[in-house]
């Protein structure tokens, strides 16, 4: 019952949008209770999804579970992170605590600098990204890889039955998502470090890159890894997303480029970000939103200029705003 609470705790925290919050909160104990009684009497079953789309940029189908699921689901990952987190390769940057994209560019960076020999040698990138990741997870084989660190039969009747909510694949919108991801490529990145033995390999959920001083070499990987995917996990790379770059021409990763001596944002970044503050400031002008708001989005953004060379960029949003940036 403890790990329902914190879980609900967390959940409230700024985690919930205010109608959960109040649905939840109008009977929240005897919500809890029930979940609780469910959990012990093994007669939880997982509730129906809404589902709904967003862009982000590219248009992305979200199913979002009831509020008694989600609580649930924040518990199970309290639980699980810490179990599979420490098998994780450093290199795996999605959806871990002190991660994230803004390391896995600092990492690129340096993995960079490293093999060029600050920039005085060529080096070649491989990027790759899986065909529809989450639509393609084979869930026998998750259940399968849960297994091998978890043997409570009630914990993973639990999490087969998370897991068997969604019809095929896993759902975007769930927190158990996340990690059911990372474990499920965890395969791929032991494979490419321990089988392959390839030194400077990043992976952010579905894509990932191979850094090296051979363009051959690279060209090489392309077929063991699509087979090991196919053959173990039941995935296949994208087609026309398989790419062999020089680093001179700049590395396209999670909406940064990274070239020799500096690191800048990418166009359709940029454009989109300029766009949103547009949208933002009229909304904070004809006080749809409030000023305070509108301060947090654009700190936010600002945020994201921190990480790469941004004065011209800055001086865009200057101008839109009419702060001096």
């Amino acid at each position: 019952m403890g790990n329902l609470f914190s879980a609900w705790r967390e959940f409230s925290l700024g985690k919930m949008k205010k109608a959960d919050v109040l649905e939840f909160k109008l009977n929240l104990e005897g919500n809890l209770f029930e979940l609780r009684r469910e959990l012990r009497e093994k007669t939880y079953r997982h509730s129906h999804y809404t589902a709904f789309s967003v862009c982000d940029p590219k248009l992305r189908r979200i199913h979002k579970a009831c509020v008694k699921d989600r609580v649930l689901h924040h518990a199970v990952f309290r639980i699980l992170y810490p179990i599979f987190d420490k098998s994780f390769i450093f290199d795996s940057y999605s959806c871990r605590i002190g991660k994230g994209t803004h390391r896995a560019v600092v990492r690129l960076g340096k993995y960079c600098r490293k093999l060029s020999r600050n920039n005085t040698k060529n080096i070649f990138v491989l990027k790759c990204d899986v065909r529809k990741f989450f639509d393609s997870i084979d869930q026998d084989i998750l259940l399968e890889l849960i297994r091998k660190k978890i043997c409570d039969k009630d914990v993973l009747r639990l999490i087969g039955e998370i897991i068997r909510s969604f019809e095929l694949g896993l759902p975007l919108g769930n927190v158990t998502s996340q990690l059911f991801a990372n474990i499920y490529l965890n395969r791929l990145d032991q494979f490419v470090k321990q089988e392959l033995k390839e030194k400077y390999y990043l992976r952010y959920c579905d894509d990932f890159l191979i850094l090296s001083k051979d363009e051959e070499h690279l060209e090489k990987l392309i077929y063991p890894i699509r087979e090991f995917l196919k053959k173990k996990l039941g995935l296949d790379l994208h087609p026309d997303k398989i790419i062999i770059r020089k680093f001179r021409q700049g590395i396209d990763f999670l909406g940064y480029v990274v070239l020799p001596h500096h690191t800048v944002l990418r166009t359709k970044t940029k454009r989109r970000t300029l766009s949103r503050i547009k949208g933002k400031k009229f909304l904070s002008r004809e006080d749809l939103i409030s000023e305070e708001k509108f301060n947090q989005s654009l700190q936010s953004y600002l945020g994201i200029l921190t990480h790469c060379k941004g004065y011209n960029i800055r001086k865009q949003i200057g101008k839109i705003t009419g702060f001096d940036l």
